[in-house]
């Protein structure tokens, strides 16, 4: 399986970054603002996928200065993108050759929803944010969730693998061992969180989860506190990587928490990979997670366990992909 993700050794102040229409002229001393600089409106999301995701999210933020619908309709681009296979019905399946889907989104009001283990559906964000306007449960999973979808009108999409992933898991069944393989594309959920003019916050989440998992396994995308988290108060945070790891240390409700007691987006991720490394010491060289922060302020922050995870962010006068930095160098 080829790793996608080669590109990350090229310069951020080189073909990653791309400006805006309009703003070519813009002075290059901006790009060496720190992670600290505070930033709003802002949209962030993680890995490459994140680029395209962003431009719709602030499309749909300039037109509707709606963060909750820009944080849907970000991800909903990943969910169709054929060259993705960890998001989206076109993702690696599981064990039995079914892909399954996960998702959360989040208001910085505390109001979210989510699905878990739920198939058939093309946008499984779209889904969970049914769960949180239109019932009084936080997550619905498996038959229900897909009961729910096909009462609320979704269409139910025919359970094939794409050619991609069809391919792939032949390939799977010769040997049918499972190992995680830290950032190549078989656990690179988006994650998307987002600011406001108006302070508003919000974040969405969605996967297709571990490629080969057993069937039924469910990570910490559709966990609300695990794969992410959102405070108006104080900030918002999202995951992605191995979810068994972030799942152990409720990594995004943790980050928001430590900013909530005065540390920045970018210390504040730094002790969530901290202490993630030393709750899975004994496997930590493969496992790959990353994680991605916002506070009230539009300060941000990001960090690894390994090399590898890059995040997408969008902001009125640039966007870029940028290196997060890592625990292990």
């Amino acid at each position: 399986m080829s790793n996608r993700r080669s590109f990350l050794k090229k310069s951020l102040l080189g073909s990653s970054l791309i400006l805006p229409s309009g703003l070519a002229s813009a002075s290059a001393s901006f790009f060496k603002k720190s992670l600290s600089e505070k930033q709003k409106p802002l949209i962030l999301s993680t890995w490459e996928h994140g680029m395209p995701a962003n431009d719709r999210a602030w499309e749909v933020l300039m037109q509707s200065d709606n963060i909750v619908d820009a944080v849907e309709e970000g991800v909903k681009v990943t969910e169709l993108d054929m060259d993705n296979l960890s998001v989206g019905l076109q993702g690696l399946p599981d064990r039995e050759g079914i892909p399954t889907l996960d998702a959360s989104i989040m208001k910085g009001d505390g109001s979210c929803g989510t699905v878990a283990f739920v198939r058939q559906v093309r946008h499984p964000i779209s889904l969970a944010r049914k769960v949180m306007d239109e019932t009084p449960h936080v997550m619905l999973a498996g038959e229900g969730a897909r009961q729910f979808a096909i009462a609320q009108g979704f269409p139910m999409e025919e359970e094939t693998l794409s050619p991609r992933a069809e391919e792939m898991y032949q390939e799977w069944k010769i040997e049918s061992k499972y190992k995680p393989i830290i950032n190549i594309e078989n656990h690179d959920t988006i994650g998307m969180i987002g600011i406001g003019a108006d302070g508003k916050m919000a974040g969405s989440c969605t996967t297709s989860g571990l490629a080969f998992k057993m069937h039924g396994r469910v990570g910490d995308s559709p966990i609300i506190g695990a794969g992410l988290y959102v405070d108006d108060e104080v900030g918002a945070a999202t995951a992605t990587g191995l979810g068994e790891s972030i799942i152990r240390i409720c990594g995004s409700f943790l980050i928001v928490e430590l900013m909530r007691q005065g540390r920045t987006p970018q210390e504040a991720c730094e002790e969530a990979v901290k202490r993630l490394v030393a709750k899975n010491s004994k496997d930590i060289k493969d496992i790959q997670a990353g994680f991605l922060a916002v506070n009230k302020d539009g300060e941000y922050g990001a960090y690894a366990v390994h090399p590898g995870f890059n995040f997408a962010k969008h902001h009125q006068t640039d966007k870029s992909l940028v290196d997060s930095k890592s625990w292990f160098k």
